[in-house]
């Protein structure tokens, strides 16, 4: 078996391991989560170890606190374990070197779970498709004002994006940017702070209160005399929520900004029920956690993996071997799924998933 992602997709198409104790017995997967800390990982995580162990495998859940050697120790201890597969979920796409490259030595396919791991080792990725979730924040913010027939009108708007650690946060970026650019460019919008480049709306591990110290500081720098703020696009719901409370504090305005999201928080479906925030952009955890089980079987089972295995998951995915590369050259197949946009007119698309239920106003777990 080829472990790692490659140019060449005939050698990366292969499943299966080639451990020679793979008929030990029951199989068993390592799962790594980056934190407890966001609600979302918490989702994903005990979500995909109830499939793994529904579906007969043994599995480890570690979560690593955000701490960067704690997941590389974390990861290290489940190879020692001698796990069959590995679905990782990275604090740092970049920091993963030295584990990834004992897997590969193990002959440990490993899943990159929603975030890429930068390292050939990596067997496949598997998320959303992340420049969407951007755009549609972008068309999102688009259409709520009417940017296309804006005529003379002008609007005000900031960005906060999101970890400079994570691979997926320069695509949710970038995926908004690209639809808003034309009318900052034009005059349209005016990002008054004058902060559009990644790096200055950028927030350390997504923290909300990261985002609300830089969020007062814009509004007392740049909107202190009642300047109208139209909207403020922030690219997950952790920093929305930052966002969010310096807005309804510092924030001198009449109006109710446009405020965006992504992950489907709790706190923050409160916000949108009570008109504080206006949308967040929600990934099903448990189509994403479908699409990495039955990865997951294909690969074990040593199974060919191509786009025809897009036809077991019922559910909107694209089989892609372009997109996303672990490095230079080094194209990963990748299964992208394909993100919904949820505001206070649908809740109930979330009750659906079967991961919400209403609570009088509100929404809530379905699985607390």
């Amino acid at each position: 078996m080829v472990v790692g992602c490659g140019g060449n997709t005939s050698d990366t198409g292969k499943g299966g391991s080639s451990k020679s104790d793979s008929a030990k017995g029951k199989q068993s997967v390592g799962i790594a989560m980056p934190t407890q800390a966001l609600e979302r990982w918490n989702r994903d995580g005990e979500y995909l170890k109830k499939q793994f162990e529904d579906a007969g495998y043994d599995v480890q859940l570690k979560y690593s606190d955000n701490d960067e050697g704690k997941q590389v120790t974390d990861i290290q201890n489940m190879i020692a374990d001698d796990v069959d597969l590995l679905v990782i979920g990275a604090i740092n796409g970049e920091a993963l070197n030295t584990c990834m490259n004992e897997a590969a030595d193990a002959k440990i396919p490993v899943i990159s779970y929603d975030r890429l791991i930068l390292n050939d080792a990596v067997s496949y990725y598997v998320s959303f498709d992340n420049y969407t979730v951007g755009k549609l924040q972008g068309e999102f913010v688009e259409k709520e004002l009417d940017l296309a027939n804006a005529g003379d009108k002008t609007y005000n708007m900031e960005f906060t994006a999101g970890d400079p650690a994570d691979n997926n946060a320069g695509y949710f970026y970038q995926g908004a940017y690209d639809v808003l650019k034309k009318y900052i460019d034009a005059g349209t919008l005016k990002v008054v702070s004058g902060q559009t480049d990644f790096s200055s709306v950028a927030t350390e591990k997504w923290q909300t209160d990261v985002a609300l110290d830089r969020a007062q500081n814009i509004l007392s720098s740049y909107y202190a005399s009642g300047e109208q703020l139209d909207a403020w696009l922030c690219s997950n719901d952790s920093t929305a929520l930052g966002v969010a409370q310096a807005i309804q504090t510092d924030y001198k305005g009449s109006n109710k900004p446009i405020i965006t999201g992504q992950d489907g928080d709790i706190a923050n479906l409160k916000n949108i029920v009570d008109g504080i925030q206006t949308m967040s952009v929600y990934k099903n955890v448990s189509n994403e956690t479908i699409v990495t089980l039955e990865l997951a079987k294909s690969i074990l089972n040593g199974e060919t993996i191509d786009e025809s295995l897009t036809s077991k998951f019922d559910i909107e995915c694209a089989y892609d071997t372009t997109s996303y590369s672990t490095s230079d050259g080094h194209n990963c197949p990748s299964f992208l799924l394909v993100p919904t946009v949820v505001t206070k007119d649908n809740l109930d698309y979330l009750v659906d998933t079967g991961l919400y239920k209403w609570d009088g106003d509100y929404l809530a777990s379905a699985t607390e």
